[in-house]
């Protein structure tokens, strides 16, 4: 992997501060031989006429000359000043100033309203294939709300179709492989659709049972979307039927089949609950492990008769359970993480339900979420309440019940200045990961990236870029209160964010 300098950050600042008509005149007729023809049979004056006659009419009445007047205006040299790379943290916006995207370092950029804010979503795999790079393209997700009342939250998925390219400048490395059509599509609006189950209160959290790209989605397959509602319980959906209704024209939804859940994890009683991870396993063997705010995890599990709701809980945390991921390498190992400031590891074959390693001091405050890496699996990344984020060596950390000290982290950015609440690695780069946190921010950063030695000294190029971490790559911002924000795994180097004001769909030049 190449190696990005310092000075390279600021495209990784996409927002800045900011604070023609033509006429056609109607030509003269030509005739057969080449001599203008004057319709109205005037006298057509020669070009030196004409030059004489503005002369005349450039003076004023006393005879004075109008550029003697008024001296002709030179033209500068100097090339317009560029706009001000704003850095959160360090600028602050003043009171007739507001952030401007540079839509020059977006390959695309979307923005799109819902009826509700959706605090929590996740990205549907369709049959449309891997790898996509080409303009327009299609998006699916998942989504749950949180409306203004219980009765009014729905489960929705959602389709962004008419995804252009919305680069202004065309000078990204993938303009060579695009349609020369696509800059006629830069002003188009992309499309959302959606279709909706009625949900029984706020929706906390949601997460789409995992395919693999090796097992594409099939329309006589259900597909499983689980549901972590306000009201402690844990609801499993087959949002099939919604899909095809949004891809098939004439599809008739019954809604008999769509209105209720398939399943209900009543195991958490009336606590709520935010944590929640499928295990990347087959169709016929799905499980589903689920974390309360009582310190309490269950797993449930599929039987040829359906799921099960296994009845002991896993319980070593002393707080809260923010966050849940299994093992990426191993089927019977997850992680979590906990406001009681600790990550943990768990096998589930383990009697007594208690974790077998951990960090016990992972963050100065709650752990809100983990990541762990699907290419590495040795390498987990974690975001905190105090804005931290820490990538860990798994391999480092220390048995339960063992004396030694927690281990120091393999990567610490403190760049963020507020809770992160969303941390995802990328699906097919092992060093890069994307993060949000709530101080609106999306940052995407690369482990790999290290400072330039041949540029370390050469001052900034633009004011602050000493402040700013070689390691990231890209700063977006626009939204308010993000939640949530998730790689696609089809369409590589696209973020979809969520957000209280909705959704946003980008892919950057610097991933």
């Amino acid at each position: 992997m190449s190696k990005r300098s310092a000075t390279e950050a600021q495209d990784g600042q996409p927002y800045q501060k900011t604070s023609a008509s033509g006429s056609r005149r109607d030509m003269p007729a030509v005739d057969e031989m080449g001599e203008f023809e004057d319709a109205w049979e005037d006298e057509i004056e020669s070009d030196q006429e004409v030059a004489d006659a503005n002369e005349e009419e450039e003076k004023d009445e006393d005879g004075m000359d109008v550029d003697e007047f008024l001296p002709a205006i030179e033209e500068s040299d100097e090339p317009p000043q560029a706009p001000q790379v704003f850095i959160p943290g360090t600028h602050v916006l003043g009171n007739d100033e507001v952030l401007e995207a540079d839509d020059s370092v977006y390959i695309m950029r979307h923005s799109m309203n819902v009826n509700w804010p959706c605090l929590s979503f996740d990205i549907l795999r369709d049959n449309l294939g891997d790898e996509r790079q080409r303009f327009p393209t299609t998006a699916y997700i998942v989504a749950g709300t949180q409306a203004d009342d219980a009765t009014k939250n729905e489960v929705v998925v959602y389709k962004m179709s008419s995804l252009h390219r919305t680069q202004k400048d065309g000078n990204d490395s993938d303009s060579d492989n695009e349609d020369d059509d696509d800059a006629e599509d830069l002003d188009e609006d992309a499309i959302l659709e959606y279709r909706s189950i009625s949900h029984n209160g706020g929706v906390n959290r949601v997460r789409a049972q995992p395919i693999s790209q090796n097992s594409q989605p099939s329309a006589s397959q259900p597909y499983h979307v689980a549901t972590w509602a306000d009201t402690g319980k844990v609801h499993i959906w087959d949002i099939r039927p919604l899909i095809e209704s949004l891809d098939s024209p004439g599809y008739t939804l019954d809604k008999s089949k769509t209105q209720a859940p398939v399943f209900t994890i009543n195991s958490h009683g009336r606590a709520e609950g935010f944590a929640m991870d499928w295990a990347a396993s087959g169709p016929s063997s799905l499980r589903l492990l689920t974390g309360d705010i009582h310190s309490n995890i269950y797993l449930t599990t599929t039987t040829p008769s359906g799921f099960n709701a296994l009845s002991q809980a896993f319980r070593s945390h002393t707080s809260s359970v923010e966050d849940i991921q299994w093992s990426p390498s191993e089927p019977t190992v997850f992680a979590s993480c906990s406001a009681d400031q600790s990550i943990r590891i768990w096998d589930v074959r383990t009697k007594g339900r208690k974790s077998v390693a951990g960090i016990v001091s992972a963050h100065d405050s709650d752990v809100n979420v983990i990541s762990w890496n699907r290419l590495t699996s040795y390498l987990l990344v974690s975001g905190g309440d105090e804005g931290a984020i820490k990538t860990w060596d798994l391999r480092s950390i220390k048995k339960a019940g063992s004396a030694d000290m927690d281990p120091a982290p393999v990567a610490l950015f403190t760049w963020h200045k507020a809770p992160i609440t969303s941390i995802e690695w990328h699906p097919t780069e092992d060093s890069i990961f994307a993060a949000s946190g709530a101080d609106d921010q999306v940052t995407m950063w690369d482990l790999a990236v290290e400072q330039d030695d041949d540029e370390a000294g050469m001052g900034e190029t633009f004011a602050g870029e000493s402040q700013v971490p070689p390691q990231l790559l890209f700063v977006h911002q626009g939204q308010k209160h993000i939640k949530e924000v998730h790689w696609h795994p089809q369409i590589p180097g696209t973020v979809i964010s969520t957000a209280s004001d909705g959704f946003n769909i980008f892919k950057t030049i610097s991933v």
